[in-house]
């Protein structure tokens, strides 16, 4: 009988081992893309920009922001959102409707963003927990409203240290995800020594709750080449240590490596390595007047077996 149950027991472990050694392991090739939209108020919609049926799709819309919305100058409301995007065209139906049409869309609300009104848009908490509770509070209200399914941490300008950013983001991602408002959660840093203060102590603190990295790889300089693209690549990946990075590049070509100057060459390098966790664009709104070409060459990409 000792020795049956030995047996068992050696079974079981090996069963259940492997299971819990795989979730450790380090993010590989992924199929995901995704899409910021909204932000610049020049009527692009949902269903403008190509879906192909063979990714998993996000849309990001950009974005929801603690101040007021309604005077001249706004102001911060200590975690109390309100939506600064295009809410006529990307409407709450307007969500459902796309979400109804491709089963492989999901729907993501960021945070912050640059600037509001003429001003930088700044994380100003008036203190964690009365941040967290207001934050809580609204965004659920928002998230349920527009049939959302996750949110982005894009806070690009701080009036609070380090350590509170991530307890206050912390908490809120755990709570959103803990009561089943939200399914994942991504953060959007670049290479700033300030957002990266914020966002590593973040990483440190919280990083397991965090699903994706949209890296800002385009906020490096225009001209960015295939080679130092990877390379900011892989130090980014050892910064957010364990996490999604996803590549990226901004469609008016404004900064990093362009789909012209091989932004699909250097994806397709990191794919041959195993990297490649997805690719996310800003944006929609700038896409929207090439035809959505390199969208459509990023899903292809990622839609080739991974």
């Amino acid at each position: 009988m000792e020795s049956s149950k030995l047996l068992i027991a050696l079974f079981v472990f090996q069963v259940f081992f492997p299971c819990h050694m795989s979730i450790q392991a380090a993010p590989e090739n992924s199929d995901l893309f995704r899409e910021y939209i909204g932000a610049e108020f020049n009527n692009v919609k949902f269903t403008d920009v190509p879906i192909d049926s063979n990714v998993e799709f996000h849309f990001i819309l950009s974005f929801a922001i603690d101040y007021d919305s309604t005077s001249g100058s706004p102001s911060p409301t200590n975690g109390k959102f309100n939506v600064f995007c295009d809410s006529d065209n990307l409407s709450p139906s307007q969500v459902s409707s796309i979400k109804s049409t491709h089963s492989n869309v999901k729907v993501a609300l960021s945070l912050g963003g640059d600037s509001v009104g003429d001003s930088y848009a700044y994380f100003d908490p008036s203190s964690v927990d009365s941040w967290v509770s207001n934050a809580v509070s609204s965004l659920t209200d928002i998230i349920q409203e527009y049939h959302l399914d996750g949110i982005d941490i894009d806070y690009e300008h701080f009036n609070a240290d380090p350590d509170t950013f991530a307890e206050c983001i912390g908490k809120l991602v755990k709570t959103l995800k803990d009561n089943g408002v939200i399914s994942f959660a991504s953060i959007a840093p670049f290479d700033d020594d300030d957002v990266q203060s914020h966002y590593k102590a973040l990483w440190q603190s919280y990083g397991d709750l965090i699903d994706y990295v949209n890296f800002q790889f385009y906020a490096y300089d225009q001209g960015t080449t295939v080679s130092q693209f990877i390379s900011y690549f892989n130090t980014q990946s050892s910064n957010y240590n364990g996490g999604k990075v996803l590549a990226s590049f901004i469609s008016d070509g404004s900064g990093g490596l362009t789909p012209e100057n091989g932004f699909f060459t250097a994806c397709s390098r990191l794919k041959g390595e195993n990297k490649l966790h997805g690719i996310f664009v800003w944006s929609a709104d700038d896409s929207k007047r090439n035809g959505f070409r390199y969208e459509k060459q990023s899903q292809a990409l990622l839609a080739m077996s991974h």
